[in-house]
């Protein structure tokens, strides 16, 4: 696969798909971290001298161009991490716009195109509108790993017609994502939270077959408890998935992969509600709903961190936006930073809400590699390659 190391790219017209859909509070960019992981294959790309147009997306306006899915309230935190003076502009796509700006700017410099989700022809895949747009540009540069397990035209599109290269930080995660499932270190333990099994199926099938332990909580885990005929009031299920976790538990037996579920848990009669009650799980009331794990479940989940060797984490294991069933994913998160350093553990943690925890307990150095990538980092795990990566590799143009 062709990256900024082994291909020169100077002197070029590049297209950079980037992932810029950055979460937002009131019209305030709270996480800056997708910004952050450009950096690098920018400044190579500018020292080289390319005129670098940025595509990247924000929001859903499936392909209507809606005022408040663009992406010009960027522009001034992206010129300022990419430590440049001006970036340019691009309102769409139309190609005499796209040669107007090229021929004002000089080499390099960076534009910023208008949301890609604009453009009708990005999620259908329309493939002339692949070949139209690249065209115009030399070389494409895909550093959107957490975005390239669409199957856009953003994303698969342009690497069908010029030569197509890998970003410094695509490249970083796939690395990275890849030492943990490839050279784990035994024992080691995978934490799965999260609110539903159905988006998460296939990891856990291929997570059972690669770890020695597997922690499941979340509202996730809630199914899993009533496949073991435990009552769970009023907490959310897949009724539809019972079948499923019972077939999950006995899969891990015959991989010889521990499963641990919630013993006791802390429960409310609504997510507002703020004077919570800890339950055991064979004796939780009714009219009450789990929110997140109990002191004992917190207590084993904390003692199997410090007997292993390596730790995936995907997903808080309660519902963390609402305090106060924020207590044991920050526990957890904190006990790793803790016995991470104390015990040399690695520690690999990915998924939008993974990294809002980890972040809220100040836990960031607990962990050797954290993943801003949401979907893409699950597909990886469950042992599927991304669309974009395959795009990228099967790209044998020059």
């Amino acid at each position: 696969m062709k990256n900024l190391i082994n291909y020169k790219v100077k002197g070029k017209k590049v297209l950079f798909r980037a992932d810029l859909n950055v979460p937002l509070v009131d019209g305030a960019i709270t996480d800056l971290s997708r910004i952050l992981a450009i950096k690098s294959s920018i400044e190579n790309l500018v020292e080289n001298k390319n005129k670098i147009f940025i595509l990247a997306h924000f929001g859903r306006p499936k392909g209507e161009v809606i005022k408040k899915y663009s992406l010009k309230f960027i522009l001034s935190p992206l010129a300022e991490i990419l430590e440049v003076e001006k970036i340019h502009f691009l309102k769409n796509l139309q190609e005499e716009n796209i040669d107007k700006k090229i021929d004002e700017m000089n080499p390099g410099e960076v534009c910023l195109v208008e949301n890609i989700r604009f453009e009708k022809g990005e999620e259908k895949i329309d493939w002339d509108f692949a070949k139209n747009i690249s065209g115009l540009f030399d070389v494409y540069v895909n550093d959107a790993f957490s975005a390239s397990h669409r199957n856009h035209t953003s994303i698969i599109g342009f690497a069908k017609y010029i030569p197509a290269v890998a970003g410094n930080h695509l490249i970083k995660e796939i690395e990275n994502i890849n030492m943990f499932l490839e050279k784990s270190k035994k024992p080691n333990l995978a934490i799965v939270g999260g609110s539903k099994i159905s988006t998460k199926i296939n990891l856990l099938n291929n997570l059972i077959k690669q770890f020695n332990c597997l922690v499941i909580g979340g509202a996730m885990a809630n199914t899993f408890l009533l496949s073991k005929d435990i009552k769970v009031s009023k907490s959310l299920v897949e009724k539809d998935l019972v079948d499923l976790a019972r077939d999950i538990q006995k899969k891990a037996i015959q991989f010889n992969c521990k499963i641990i579920l919630p013993l006791d848990v802390v429960c409310g009669k609504s997510i507002e509600d703020k004077e919570p009650t800890e339950f055991d799980i064979n004796d939780i009331a009714q009219n009450y709903m789990i929110l997140d794990l109990g002191t004992k479940t917190t207590a084993l989940i904390n003692e199997e961190i410090k007997n292993s060797k390596m730790v995936l984490w995907n997903g808080p294991v309660g519902a963390f936006e609402y305090k106060p069933y924020d207590k044991a994913t920050n526990e957890i998160a904190i006990n790793i930073k803790i016995n991470a350093n104390k015990f040399g553990i690695n520690a690999l943690a990915g998924g939008g809400d993974t990294v809002s925890a980890i972040k809220n307990a100040n836990a960031e150095d607990g962990f050797d590699y954290i993943s801003n990538a949401g979907g893409a980092f699950l597909e990886w795990l469950e042992g599927n390659q991304s669309p974009g990566i395959i795009a990228l590799r099967e790209n044998n143009l020059s």
